[in-house]
């Protein structure tokens, strides 16, 4: 039985041989990641390589597809390769337990993948990855913020030099620039102005390893997961060149 006959249907055998030859980098695991990888999987890419350094908490039940009473504790990385592999057997998936800076974004970069995923959450960390990308030469999808978005129709996919509205495109757009990095960035991002939320917790995250101290802002099931899909697809557009794969 082919378990991506369906792909196979839609795009030809070509398309699929390509996907199980190509490699992907995923880095974050939470709402917008699990998603990405899920998609990915499913897609029958033959290589994934998933990094994050979080475990899962209650907090992560309302939107992350790793999050189950079953796994609140464990190391995102280990659920989310236990999962590929319950999809997808034959995938060979490297599980990157680490936190992503200067010095390890190498590691998670190494192969390269034909395809960086980020879907990171936090400024610093995005940045140090997707300036290690660019100047490696690894094609990216960035994930913008999914978080007080509510309208799924206003997501869309561009160079990050071409993205509007969305706070953190903008500050990792002008950094960047200080850093001298200029294109080579496929954006997922949400055109909608951010909710006003009822409320928000402030400063409450702090990860003594690392030092973070972030705003816990509201967000629903949906928006973080279409970011994650959206992500996964770019990604495939990327791995086949465009949807013109069929046969040969």
């Amino acid at each position: 039985m082919n378990r991506f006959e369906r792909v196979e249907l839609l795009l030809g055998p070509a398309a699929v041989a390509r996907l199980a030859a190509a490699r992907v980098a995923v880095v974050g695991l939470g709402a917008v990641g699990s998603y990405a990888t899920e998609a990915l999987a499913r897609a029958g890419v033959g290589h994934l390589t998933l990094a994050d350094f979080d475990r899962i908490q209650p907090s992560n039940l309302n939107r992350q597809l790793y999050a189950l009473e079953s796994t609140l504790g464990r190391p995102k990385v280990e659920v989310a390769r236990a999962r590929v592999l319950d999809i997808h057997p034959a995938c060979q998936v490297e599980a990157l337990d680490l936190f992503v800076h200067e010095d390890t974004a190498v590691r998670v970069l190494s192969g390269p993948p034909d395809v960086l995923v980020d879907a990171i959450d936090s400024l610093n960390p995005k940045l140090a990855l997707l300036e290690a990308a660019v100047r490696a030469g690894v094609p990216v999808v960035s994930c913008m913020g999914a978080a007080l978005k509510l309208d799924p129709a206003a997501v869309r996919v561009a160079p990050l030099e071409e993205t509007r509205v969305c706070t953190l495109a903008r500050q990792v757009r002008k950094r960047l620039g200080r850093r001298g990095i200029q294109g080579g960035i496929r954006c997922v991002f949400s055109v909608e102005p951010p909710a006003v939320a009822i409320g928000q917790r402030r400063a409450e995250e702090h990860d003594e390893d690392h030092g973070r101290r972030r705003t816990t802002l509201g967000s629903l099931p949906t928006l973080p997961g279409i970011f994650g899909l959206v992500a996964a697809n770019e990604a495939l557009v990327q791995i086949l060149g465009g949807w013109g794969v069929k046969e040969g």
